[in-house]
């Protein structure tokens, strides 16, 4: 019994970019789709539901960040954000707006495939989780096996990678995780990214939980060390 090959969306105003990844993928057993415009990123997401978009940051007319916006609205689809600048800034700002992870032109071919694995095994450790009692601290009930997150009754939307950062705080309230356990319980494995970016996951995530995400008590920050699942999630 086969299963059905995953498919990527490539988003690239470049031709030779999309050329130089489409052939490596698909003999890769990837299912290729490719658009070229922001628009038809979004339009082509719709109608192929792909597992993962590679979404470049640079587009005409409407800029990756905007598209990933966009997406995040709908879909639950892994998206790492491609850029020619190698500046922190952008990285974070990538993060922030709901990207996985990001990739730095130039790449290979190589550390290319292993952040599509490393994003895609993420979103199928989700989906493959057998249903299980959902984690019911204070207002949010958190399901592993729905990899879904309400408060009061309303859906939180989370990335993947939100999901599990959330998830391996909320499993144990009160332990402190420093930002390297984080990153390795729920970012790249092989691949590690810089410390800080877990900070910028943790802020979007509070942007999404806390009443006040100034004054956290869901996610604390324990200073020097890292963060811990606090007192107002028990």
């Amino acid at each position: 019994m086969h299963m059905r090959a995953q498919t990527l969306l490539l988003v690239d105003d470049e031709r030779k970019m999309l050329d130089f990844m489409e052939p490596y993928l698909k003999e890769e057993g990837y299912t290729i789709v490719t658009a070229m415009t922001g628009p038809d990123a979004i339009k082509l997401a719709k109608q192929h539901e792909p597992s993962l978009v590679l979404l470049d940051w640079m587009l005409p007319g409407m800029s990756g960040i905007d598209v990933c916006k966009e997406l995040r609205r709908s879909s639950k689809a892994g998206i790492i954000m491609v850029t020619a600048r190698a500046e922190e800034t952008d990285k974070i700002i990538g993060l922030e707006v709901g990207a996985d992870d990001y990739l730095t032109k130039p790449f290979s071919l190589r550390e290319l495939l292993a952040r599509i694995r490393a994003v895609l095994r993420r979103l199928g450790d989700h989906q493959g989780i057998q249903e299980e009692a959902a984690l019911q601290r204070g207002e949010l009930t958190i399901s592993e096996s729905k990899c879904s997150v309400r408060k009061r009754g309303q859906d939180i939307p989370l990335t993947p990678t939100e999901f599990k950062l959330l998830l391996t705080l909320a499993a144990r309230p009160g332990i402190v995780y420093s930002r390297l356990q984080l990153l390795q319980a729920a970012l790249t494995d092989d691949l590690l990214n810089d410390e800080r970016t877990v900070d910028a996951h943790i802020s979007r995530i509070r942007k999404k939980i806390e009443d006040d995400p100034s004054s956290p008590v869901y996610i604390e920050t324990v200073f020097g060390f890292g963060y811990r699942f606090g007192g107002g999630g028990s």
